[in-house]
Protein backbone atom coordinates (compact mmCIF):
# COMPACT_ATOMS: atom_id res chain seq x y z
CA UNK A 1 0.00 0.00 0.00
CA UNK A 2 1.48 3.54 -0.89
CA UNK A 3 2.34 4.64 2.58
CA UNK A 4 1.65 8.37 1.70
CA UNK A 5 -1.82 7.29 1.38
CA UNK A 6 -2.63 7.73 5.15
CA UNK A 7 -0.82 11.18 5.72
CA UNK A 8 -3.53 12.44 2.22
CA UNK A 9 -6.44 10.94 3.46
CA UNK A 10 -5.71 12.62 6.76
CA UNK A 11 -4.27 15.81 5.86
CA UNK A 12 -1.92 15.64 8.74
CA UNK A 13 0.39 18.51 9.60
CA UNK A 14 2.97 15.82 10.81
CA UNK A 15 4.21 13.19 9.39
CA UNK A 16 3.60 9.72 10.65
CA UNK A 17 6.17 8.02 12.36
CA UNK A 18 7.27 4.28 11.67
CA UNK A 19 9.37 2.71 14.53
CA UNK A 20 10.81 -0.75 14.43
CA UNK A 21 12.51 -2.89 17.38
CA UNK A 22 15.84 -4.48 16.42
CA UNK A 23 18.00 -6.81 17.91
CA UNK A 24 21.21 -5.12 16.15
CA UNK A 25 21.51 -1.84 14.96
CA UNK A 26 20.51 -1.97 11.23
CA UNK A 27 22.56 -2.01 8.08
CA UNK A 28 22.69 1.30 6.16
CA UNK A 29 20.90 3.52 8.64
CA UNK A 30 22.85 5.94 10.83
CA UNK A 31 22.62 6.08 14.68
CA UNK A 32 21.07 9.49 15.43
CA UNK A 33 23.10 11.97 16.24
CA UNK A 34 22.36 13.28 19.48
CA UNK A 35 20.21 12.05 22.26
CA UNK A 36 17.34 13.60 23.23
CA UNK A 37 16.42 14.39 26.77
CA UNK A 38 13.50 12.29 25.89
CA UNK A 39 12.57 9.62 23.78
CA UNK A 40 9.44 11.32 22.43
CA UNK A 41 12.12 13.69 21.09
CA UNK A 42 13.01 11.08 18.56
CA UNK A 43 9.55 10.95 17.70
CA UNK A 44 9.73 14.93 16.45
CA UNK A 45 13.06 14.27 14.83
CA UNK A 46 11.17 11.49 12.66
CA UNK A 47 8.37 13.32 11.98
CA UNK A 48 10.52 16.12 10.46
CA UNK A 49 12.08 13.90 7.69
CA UNK A 50 15.16 12.03 9.80
CA UNK A 51 16.13 8.28 9.61
CA UNK A 52 18.07 7.05 11.97
CA UNK A 53 17.99 4.33 14.93
CA UNK A 54 18.82 4.28 18.39
CA UNK A 55 20.31 2.22 21.16
CA UNK A 56 19.07 1.72 24.82
CA UNK A 57 22.17 4.31 26.03
CA UNK A 58 20.02 7.19 24.04
CA UNK A 59 17.01 6.46 26.30
CA UNK A 60 17.86 6.53 29.59
CA UNK A 61 17.87 10.29 30.06
CA UNK A 62 14.56 10.19 30.52
CA UNK A 63 13.82 7.78 33.43
CA UNK A 64 9.81 7.05 32.32
CA UNK A 65 10.33 6.70 29.15
CA UNK A 66 13.05 4.11 29.77
CA UNK A 67 11.04 2.24 32.03
CA UNK A 68 7.78 2.13 29.18
CA UNK A 69 10.51 0.80 26.76
CA UNK A 70 12.14 -1.87 28.86
CA UNK A 71 15.49 -0.30 28.64
CA UNK A 72 17.92 -1.87 31.10
CA UNK A 73 18.84 0.86 33.86
CA UNK A 74 21.93 1.04 35.57
CA UNK A 75 20.91 1.12 39.90
CA UNK A 76 21.57 4.41 39.64
CA UNK A 77 19.05 5.09 36.66
CA UNK A 78 16.76 2.79 38.83
CA UNK A 79 17.15 5.32 41.42
CA UNK A 80 16.12 8.04 39.43
CA UNK A 81 13.31 6.53 38.02
CA UNK A 82 12.14 6.09 42.14
CA UNK A 83 12.59 9.39 43.00
CA UNK A 84 10.55 10.66 39.73
CA UNK A 85 7.75 8.56 40.74
CA UNK A 86 7.94 9.82 43.99
CA UNK A 87 7.56 12.99 43.01
CA UNK A 88 4.87 12.48 40.74
CA UNK A 89 3.81 10.85 43.73
CA UNK A 90 3.87 13.81 46.01
CA UNK A 91 2.38 16.04 43.82
CA UNK A 92 -0.56 13.66 43.17
CA UNK A 93 -0.34 13.43 40.12
CA UNK A 94 -0.28 9.64 39.98
CA UNK A 95 -0.63 7.49 42.58
CA UNK A 96 1.56 4.60 43.46
CA UNK A 97 -0.78 1.62 42.41
CA UNK A 98 -0.83 3.42 39.32
CA UNK A 99 2.61 2.59 38.35
CA UNK A 100 2.11 -1.21 37.88
CA UNK A 101 -0.77 -0.30 35.43
CA UNK A 102 1.57 1.93 33.04
CA UNK A 103 1.84 -0.47 29.77
CA UNK A 104 5.52 -1.53 28.79
CA UNK A 105 7.78 -3.49 26.10
CA UNK A 106 6.99 -6.89 26.28
CA UNK A 107 11.03 -7.42 25.75
CA UNK A 108 14.15 -5.64 27.20
CA UNK A 109 15.26 -2.43 24.80
CA UNK A 110 18.04 -3.17 22.03
CA UNK A 111 17.68 -0.68 19.28
CA UNK A 112 14.68 0.88 17.71
CA UNK A 113 14.82 2.41 14.15
CA UNK A 114 12.68 6.15 13.96
CA UNK A 115 11.46 7.20 10.42
CA UNK A 116 8.89 9.12 8.65
CA UNK A 117 6.06 6.48 7.38
CA UNK A 118 6.73 6.93 3.81
CA UNK A 119 10.12 6.47 3.85
CA UNK A 120 10.41 3.27 6.28
CA UNK A 121 11.89 0.51 4.00
CA UNK A 122 10.43 -2.29 6.40
CA UNK A 123 7.27 -3.03 7.67
CA UNK A 124 7.09 -1.09 11.22
CA UNK A 125 6.09 -2.27 14.62
CA UNK A 126 4.15 0.80 15.52
CA UNK A 127 3.23 3.77 13.14
CA UNK A 128 2.32 6.81 15.08
CA UNK A 129 -0.04 9.58 14.37
CA UNK A 130 -0.35 13.10 15.80
CA UNK A 131 -3.15 15.02 14.73
CA UNK A 132 -6.18 17.38 16.12
CA UNK A 133 -9.73 15.16 16.92
CA UNK A 134 -11.35 15.19 13.91
CA UNK A 135 -8.74 13.36 11.93
CA UNK A 136 -7.77 11.03 14.96
CA UNK A 137 -11.87 11.07 15.16
CA UNK A 138 -11.34 9.14 11.15
CA UNK A 139 -8.91 7.13 12.48
CA UNK A 140 -10.86 6.03 15.22
CA UNK A 141 -13.55 4.80 13.16
CA UNK A 142 -11.13 3.16 10.70
CA UNK A 143 -9.97 1.33 13.42
CA UNK A 144 -13.41 0.30 14.63
CA UNK A 145 -14.70 -0.75 11.05
CA UNK A 146 -11.05 -2.87 10.51
CA UNK A 147 -11.60 -4.80 13.93
CA UNK A 148 -8.53 -3.45 15.44
CA UNK A 149 -9.42 -0.88 17.72
CA UNK A 150 -8.24 -1.28 21.23
CA UNK A 151 -10.60 -1.63 24.21
CA UNK A 152 -8.48 0.98 26.81
CA UNK A 153 -9.70 4.15 27.26
CA UNK A 154 -7.57 7.21 25.58
CA UNK A 155 -4.63 7.33 27.71
CA UNK A 156 -3.01 10.74 29.68
CA UNK A 157 0.52 10.14 31.30
CA UNK A 158 3.00 9.02 29.82
CA UNK A 159 2.21 9.46 25.92
CA UNK A 160 5.02 7.04 25.18
CA UNK A 161 2.99 4.22 26.93
CA UNK A 162 0.91 4.35 23.97
CA UNK A 163 3.92 2.28 21.64
CA UNK A 164 4.16 -0.76 24.02
CA UNK A 165 0.51 -0.84 24.55
CA UNK A 166 -0.51 -1.44 20.96
CA UNK A 167 2.52 -3.28 20.66
CA UNK A 168 1.62 -5.28 23.35
CA UNK A 169 -2.26 -5.32 22.27
CA UNK A 170 -1.91 -5.62 18.90
CA UNK A 171 -4.38 -3.19 18.54
CA UNK A 172 -4.84 0.82 18.42
CA UNK A 173 -4.27 2.93 21.10
CA UNK A 174 -4.21 6.77 22.04
CA UNK A 175 -3.14 9.26 23.91
CA UNK A 176 -3.88 12.81 24.80
CA UNK A 177 -0.11 14.15 25.34
CA UNK A 178 1.36 14.50 28.32
CA UNK A 179 3.00 17.61 29.67
CA UNK A 180 6.32 16.35 29.18
CA UNK A 181 5.66 15.33 25.33
CA UNK A 182 4.25 18.55 24.71
CA UNK A 183 7.94 20.24 25.88
CA UNK A 184 9.84 17.83 24.41
CA UNK A 185 7.93 17.22 20.63
CA UNK A 186 6.37 20.93 20.43
CA UNK A 187 2.93 19.33 20.29
CA UNK A 188 0.22 21.90 20.05
CA UNK A 189 -2.72 22.31 22.59
CA UNK A 190 -4.81 20.26 20.34
CA UNK A 191 -2.59 18.07 19.00
CA UNK A 192 -2.90 14.53 19.86
CA UNK A 193 -1.67 10.76 19.28
CA UNK A 194 -2.59 7.49 17.88
CA UNK A 195 -1.08 3.87 17.58
CA UNK A 196 -1.50 1.58 15.05
CA UNK A 197 0.35 -1.43 14.87
CA UNK A 198 2.24 -1.81 11.61
CA UNK A 199 0.69 -5.19 10.77
CA UNK A 200 -3.05 -3.35 10.83
CA UNK A 201 -1.96 -0.59 9.17
CA UNK A 202 -3.12 -1.75 5.76
CA UNK A 203 -6.54 -2.30 7.07
CA UNK A 204 -7.16 0.66 8.77
CA UNK A 205 -5.86 3.14 5.62
CA UNK A 206 -8.27 0.66 3.82
CA UNK A 207 -11.20 1.75 5.97
CA UNK A 208 -10.18 5.30 6.54
CA UNK A 209 -10.57 5.77 2.68
CA UNK A 210 -14.18 4.72 3.18
CA UNK A 211 -14.64 6.39 6.37
CA UNK A 212 -12.85 9.50 5.07
CA UNK A 213 -15.45 9.59 1.89
CA UNK A 214 -18.28 8.97 3.72
CA UNK A 215 -17.96 11.71 6.36
CA UNK A 216 -17.88 14.16 3.68
CA UNK A 217 -21.12 13.49 2.33
CA UNK A 218 -22.31 12.99 6.19
CA UNK A 219 -21.42 16.64 6.93
CA UNK A 220 -23.18 17.58 3.76
CA UNK A 221 -26.18 15.91 4.37
CA UNK A 222 -26.34 17.13 8.88
CA UNK A 223 -25.74 20.82 7.51
CA UNK A 224 -28.73 20.60 4.59
CA UNK A 225 -30.28 19.91 7.74
CA UNK A 226 -29.43 23.08 10.27
CA UNK A 227 -32.45 25.76 9.97
CA UNK A 228 -31.90 28.52 7.59
CA UNK A 229 -30.64 31.75 9.80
Amino acid sequence: MDRTKLETLLDLKSSPVAIRFVATAPSGVPRVGKAEPAGCGYWRRAAAGETFYTEAADHTSCAVGAHTHSVPLTPAQGKELEGLIGTMVGLEYLKMSDVAGIPTMPKPFECAVYSPLAAATEQPDVVLVRGNARQLMLLAEASQSAGVAGAGPTMGRPTCAVIPEAVRSQKTGSSFGCIGNRVYTGAGENDAYFAIPGDKLDAVVARLEVVARANVELEKFHRARLPLA
